[in-house]
């Protein structure tokens, strides 16, 4: 476990949290931590509060109760010198307040009992010095003890060491499935060590809490974090639930059956009451109908029938109806099964080609359309600089922007026009004779707009002159 402030990096590098740089605030680092919720509620009489207060040692692996004699008030993560075996101790405060008194009650220890031990002092330099160096023994004196332990064929397993602050007690903490006869063992610990020996058994479910580790469902496991009594766990619990009976699959780190089997089983006790009894087989025409299973959430009872690897889920008041029959000398014809509707497959679309599906002409036309409209803008820009040529191609059209000159013009208004007769190539767009007065620059005010096409047919007749 870790709190947010080990991540951070101050003092040249170093984490921010208990690591090594004294207490945390948050106590994440340790184990088995409790939130203390009253911390910053006022109380009326401080006088009548607990003066009891929770140490913690080796990061929460061992809890205990020591008496606060001095005036001294102390907040959750101060390190304070305890009493010891013949010297003294130094240990973390993890919970302060009123809610020692409810851990004293679970725990059942008597809150003013004599034998407590009480709390020396706040924990000095020097106090942390000594308390450092002595836990930097452990892992040395841990690796020689099981040396030591395999030499003499000790059946016994060491799984840690815990030293005093003062370095005068060594707590040897190991699991064993016999009694172990470990008077030579303690002998040759105290002479090399050179610390006074307490050997303490503990089971292998403690073990697996002081060692941790990560459970398969992914978190830390419970016992290493929040759990700190320990159930018996059975099979029996398994079946109730309607789990395989698979010994790899319900095991723990520890060997033992896993913990969280029995967080869930007072719900399956309680929704399986209102289940028949004594209904683990059902007498039918077609044979002995053998119960498999029992579905909490659907209320259904499945059966098999003999020489048949078929399911049949059964409704509760079909099975009571059965059971009666059966209790009369009689036999049901059929059982009657429920059908079961499994969830309704979403269909997935099929593969669509849509290669040929959608038509372009829409795009094209607008293209076009625009290609011409910018082509025509840039003639007629470029013709009004230009002297005027032939207007008509050899097909008698009209020139390039459909504008027609001066010149003709004149031409047009002179006389009646005659009928208009099929112009080969060679007679499209004759210029009058004459000089061609000079071209004036029109504005954009002046241009004439593009004119229509005129249609070839018979010119009409001039007015006849009175």
């Amino acid at each position: 476990m870790g709190c947010g402030s080990c991540s951070s990096s101050k003092d040249g590098g170093k984490p921010g949290g208990c690591k090594s740089n004294g207490g945390c605030s948050t106590g994440g680092c340790n184990r088995l931590n409790v939130h203390d919720w009253l911390l910053n509620l006022p109380f009326s009489d401080p006088e009548s509060t607990c003066k009891v207060i929770e140490i913690s040692f080796k990061q929460g692996s061992r809890k205990e109760f020591y008496r606060n004699t001095t005036l001294q008030y102390f907040d959750k993560g101060d390190y304070v010198s305890v009493e010891g075996v013949s010297g003294f101790d130094v240990g973390e405060v993890s919970l302060t307040g009123e809610l020692v008194r409810l851990q004293l009650k679970k725990k059942g220890v008597d809150e003013f009992s004599p034998d407590m031990k009480k709390i020396l002092r706040r924990s000095t330099d020097r106090d942390i010095e000594v308390f450092q160096i002595s836990k930097s023994r452990e892992k040395e004196i841990l690796a020689r003890s099981r040396a030591i332990a395999r030499q003499l064929n000790v059946q016994m397993k060491l799984s840690e060491v815990e030293i005093q602050a003062d370095g005068k007690k060594g707590t040897f903490f190991y699991t064993a499935d016999d009694r172990v006869d470990f008077r030579e063992l303690i002998k040759v610990y105290a002479g090399d060590f050179k610390v006074k020996v307490e050997m303490r058994q503990i089971g292998i479910r403690q073990e697996a809490a002081k060692v941790g580790g990560i459970g398969s469902c992914g978190r830390e496991l419970c016992c290493s974090t929040w759990l700190n009594d320990f159930k018996s766990v059975n099979t029996t619990a398994a079946r109730y639930q309607n789990l395989s009976i698979n010994q790899t699959k319900l095991s723990g780190q520890c060997g033992r059956l896993k913990c969280c089997l029995n967080y869930e089983l007072d719900t399956y006790l309680d929704a399986l009451q209102q289940f028949p009894d004594y209904a683990e087989t059902l007498d039918t025409a077609m044979g002995t109908a053998h119960l498999i299973k029992k579905d909490i959430f659907k209320n259904l009872m499945w059966y098999i029938l003999p020489n048949n690897s078929k399911h049949y889920p059964l409704t509760i008041q079909r099975v009571k109806e059965i059971k009666q029959l059966n209790q009369r000398g009689q036999k049901a014809d059929e059982l009657q099964p429920v059908e079961i509707t499994g969830k309704q497959k979403e269909v997935e679309p099929a593969f669509v080609d849509l290669v040929g599906q959608i038509s372009l002409k829409t795009l094209e036309k607008n293209d076009r359309r625009r290609r011409d409209q910018e082509r025509g803008n840039n003639n007629r820009g470029g013709n009004q600089n230009q002297p005027r040529g032939n207007d008509r191609g050899p097909q008698g059209q009209r020139g390039q922007g459909g504008e027609r000159g001066q010149g003709g013009q004149q031409q047009r208004q002179q006389g009646p026009k005659p009928p208009q007769q099929n112009r080969g190539p060679q007679q499209g767009g004759q210029r009058p004779q004459g000089p061609r007065p000079p071209q004036q620059n029109r504005g954009p005010q002046q241009q004439r707009p593009p004119q229509e096409p005129r249609q070839q047919g018979p010119a009409k007749e001039p007015p006849k002159e009175n």
